[in-house]
């Protein structure tokens, strides 16, 4: 360890875990501070209160002390983890319950350490996100004292009209986006969950449709999304089927941020807020998995207690690179309020129904969960067949399954070494040839299209198993099947993009994928995917923007490819987990092939992001 990640001040425990790389050098700074400001030099509060800094940086809302011991090194380290001078559980919840950090002393009321008993366990938090999480709850336990007044003879009218199978018929029970609807029109907060291809954003058109049919033409509707690139394809998929279902002209999606009116400089952050709620009628917001805690925190208590809420993504995905994972939470939060008459009145069918071919049966639980305002869509239209049983099997921690898969005869699946490349080379070189005529000749929707035939994920940014190192042997390969030399510091036709930043203006935004076409003469333009018709901007609007023949698993959430190639780490890896395996997967159409060894596989599948919260647990004091 550098000298600049230790801290000289630190004694005890403190120091042998920042000089093993627990704890860095900003978590002992904060835990030192606290006790300083506090008048608490205790070892085990000190150093609780540096590890709940660490499980915040981590991404947990708060330290789990049950599970103290169950912390992550990098894949270079040596240190044994067991050996380090680890106190009692008892002696650190003693030490906390004593402690003026958690209850106050004479330097004054400041509580900044919360220490919360649940059903499972003690956690201990800092106070902004104990706050944060309280507001959470209390707000979504007010929205479920009450349900808005639902008129069942029209709204099973409009369900019926606007679920069908392809002759036109009510679709057949059970139907789970008719449920999601109906949970929608009955509850004033719904969590709608889906893997990809379930037909989430088809299911939220309908749900609108039913809006505007219910509430008139002036509705306000507030579509929004965690990124730009999210609420740009929600909008796009929205307005696809707006002639369709009758939708009103104009409505548009923003970012999270932009919904809520971000102020750069304000002390408030936001226009709306508590005292200044937002004006819609029914907002929706897509990809929820990577909302933060604090950001659904400023969303809920910004919202009209009259406004109807929509929460949709998949809480199997990755989740927000910030503290929390409130959607998965919010899934799995215990039931507090009771089933509605009205729901089961509109969707009696669909509860009672048995499988059938396309749709799994309501299980009991599920059930139970639509009184907590959550369903879950489970048909999947994107993929099938071996691709949809691999993303089960890594989704539920069946590490045999996985490999049962892997090494068997099927057309959508490959596993091979990491020496084994040649299969990867030839699907680089081909998607890159086929960008590359395509846009030489001009032809923008074709080159965006070849685009989706092929990506390389990786889970790392550097290193032997990086986007850097796996983009820059990419562009060799394909430098070398074209015959002429790449140099990404220059605008060349069929330059596959990535941008790293919004620009609304212009409509392009952080996480777009595009590339350079040639418009004739030599003139050069960058082309986006926008709905039918691609978006061209010239190359010298796009500050931040990076060559990609090669993207972390991460930067793919929301986008999808024909094949996915997914480069995995070595099986220490700290990154590579359950969420990042399902994620990537679940990218491909057609196609998965996973390069490494199957000590990976089993680590991925094994190794689950565990994001401490109490939002999913009861809370007992």
């Amino acid at each position: 360890m550098i000298d600049a990640q230790l801290v000289q001040r630190a004694r005890g425990r403190l120091r042998a875990f920042n000089e093993a790389g627990i704890l860095a050098a900003a978590d002992v700074h904060v835990a030192l501070r606290l006790g300083v400001l506090g008048g608490d030099d205790s070892e085990d509060v000190l150093l609780a209160a540096a590890l709940a800094v660490r499980a915040v940086r981590s991404g947990s809302v708060c330290l789990d002390l049950r599970r103290l011991r169950e912390v992550t090194v990098d894949e270079e380290s040596d240190v044994d983890v067991d050996a380090l001078p680890w106190p009692e559980l008892g002696e650190v919840l003693s030490a906390l319950r004593a402690s003026p950090l958690v209850t106050g002393g004479d330097r004054g009321p400041l509580k900044p350490l919360r220490l919360v008993d649940t059903d499972e366990g003690e956690l201990l938090y800092l106070d902004r996100y104990y706050l944060q999480e309280k507001m959470i709850r209390n707000v979504l336990d007010s929205r479920e004292l009450t349900a808005p007044h639902v008129d069942t003879e029209q709204v099973t009218t409009l369900l019926n009209q606007l679920f069908v199978d392809d002759s036109g018929n009510p679709a057949v029970a059970p139907d789970r986006q008719r449920v999601a609807a109906a949970l929608a029109a009955t509850q004033w907060t719904a969590v709608i969950a889906g893997g990809p291809g379930t037909g989430k954003t088809h299911t939220v058109a309908r749900i609108l449709a039913l809006f505007v049919h219910q509430m008139g033409p002036s509705i306000r509707i507030g579509l929004a999304a965690p990124t730009g690139k999210a609420a740009a394809r929600l909008q796009e998929s929205v307005t696809e089927q707006s002639a369709e279902l009758g939708l009103p002209d104009g409505i548009t999606a923003m970012t999270v941020h932009r919904l809520l009116g971000w102020q750069r400089g304000s002390k408030s952050r936001f226009r709306h807020n508590a005292s200044n709620r937002l004006p819609y009628d029914v907002i929706v917001v897509d990809e929820t998995s990577m909302v933060s805690l604090t950001m659904m925190c400023r969303l809920l208590e910004a919202v009209r207690a009259d406004t109807r809420l929509i929460l949709v993504g998949d809480p199997d995905q990755l989740t927000s690179v910030d503290a929390g994972a409130v959607l998965a939470d919010l899934v799995a939060r215990p039931v507090r309020g009771t089933a509605n008459p009205v729901l089961a009145e509109l969707i009696t069918t669909d509860l009672h129904a048995l499988d059938d071919p396309n749709e799994a049966a309501l299980s009991e639980r599920e059930r139970t969960r639509l009184a907590g305002g959550v369903v879950r869509l489970s048909r999947g239209r994107r993929f099938g067949g071996a691709i949809a049983e691999l993303a089960i099997a890594v989704r539920d921690g069946h590490a045999d399954r996985v490999m049962d898969l892997l090494h068997g005869d099927h057309r959508e699946l490959s596993f091979h070494a990491p020496s084994d490349l040649d299969s990867l080379r030839t699907d680089i070189v081909a998607t890159a040839q086929q960008v590359t005529a395509a846009a030489q000749a001009g032809r923008a929707a074709e080159a965006l299209a070849g685009l989706e035939s092929h990506r390389l994920l990786c889970a790392h940014r550097q290193g032997p198993f990086g986007v850097q190192d796996w983009a820059r042997r990419a562009m060799e390969w394909v430098a070398e099947a074209s015959g002429s030399p790449l140099d990404p510091a220059h605008w060349y036709a069929g330059q596959p993009l990535l941008l790293t930043a919004n620009d609304h203006e212009a409509r392009i935004y952080n996480g777009d994928t595009g590339v350079v076409i040639d418009t004739g003469d030599g003139a050069l333009m960058a082309a986006f995917q926008r709905g039918h018709e691609p978006l061209l901007v010239h190359p010298t609007v796009l500050s931040s923007v990076q060559t990609v023949y090669a993207m972390t698993i991460h930067r793919s959430q929301g986008s999808q490819y024909d094949t996915v190639s997914v480069m995995l780490p070595a099986e220490a890896s700290s990154l590579l987990t359950r969420e990042l395996l399902y994620t990537a997967i679940t990218r491909a159409r057609r196609h998965v092939r996973i390069i490494g060894t199957e000590e990976s596989v089993r680590a991925g599948v094994g190794r689950q992001v565990l994001r401490a919260s109490g939002l999913r647990r009861t809370i007992l004091s």
